[in-house]
């Protein structure tokens, strides 16, 4: 990390702030609570079934023991933890969500299962956990939302030494080829998976936020480097769907 590093990311977010707080602090609460109920099967038509098969790779990755305690930031309907609890089922799972609707449905999905996964619902930027309390930290698919130089803060603050930060999200491609088609194909995402589960309007206001917030967002090489600056040690990542998306997998130091 260098301090030129430090004044960068703090510049761009303070700029993604700007330009999106009113919709990271007040019109999210209301589309999450109108998807909530069909927000894992419009996914599953916008990634055209994929999803299931980036999870399953996703959480390939995970490296989890038994009694590991886990905590699933932004963990919406509870699809990562009810995944690694198949995974291994000896897991402390703690999920924390700001939607109390998407995680009415998690823990529907989850006790469905038979499994047990504690909720809070807040502000991930502020993660209410002491210092060195977690095994293991995941975030997927909501980093476009947050201040996340200061989330990954939390993160790794709440770490045990030796504990692992795993991340998947889409991400800004660097191919501008593949960026302009990216675009496009989510433009068309949104509008039809908003017809097909007959989306209200703040849902339907937020479409082009989804593309806008992307564009100003990093690339998996960005995202790594913000994660060096927020304390981690050893930073890995890798691209898929084209660098459409990534892995990420952050230590924290023993």
């Amino acid at each position: 990390m260098t301090p030129n590093s430090e004044i960068a990311f703090t510049k761009n977010e303070s700029d993604r702030a700007d330009s999106f707080s009113e919709i990271w602090d007040v019109e999210l609460n209301k589309v999450f609570a109108d998807v909530a109920d069909y927000y894992d099967r419009a996914n599953t038509v916008a990634s055209l079934g994929m999803l299931g098969i980036w999870l399953k790779k996703f959480v390939a990755t995970i490296d989890v023991q038994p009694g590991n305690k886990v905590l699933d930031v932004c963990a919406g309907t509870n699809v990562m933890g009810i995944t690694m609890l198949k995974k291994e089922p000896n897991l402390d799972v703690q999920a924390m969500d700001r939607s109390p609707d998407m995680q009415r449905v998690g823990a529907e999905r989850a006790t469905k299962r038979g499994f047990t996964i504690k909720s809070d619902i807040g502000d991930v930027h502020q993660l209410p956990y002491p210092d060195d309390h977690f095994d293991v930290v995941t975030l997927q698919y909501a980093s476009r939302h947050l201040r996340i130089l200061q989330v990954c803060k939390e993160i790794h603050r709440v770490l045990k030494p030796g504990g692992h930060f795993y991340h998947c999200d889409m991400l800004r491609p660097q191919n501008p080829i593949v960026e302009k088609a990216y675009y496009a194909y989510l433009y068309f995402c949104l509008r039809f998976t908003s017809w097909l589960f007959s989306s209200n309007k703040a849902a339907l206001n937020c479409q082009d936020y989804f593309i806008e917030a992307l564009k100003v967002f990093y690339s998996a090489e960005e995202l790594s480097d913000l994660m060096r600056t927020a304390g981690f040690t050893t930073v890995e990542h890798k691209r898929v769907v084209g660098g459409m998306a990534a892995f990420h997998k952050a230590a924290k130091a023993k």
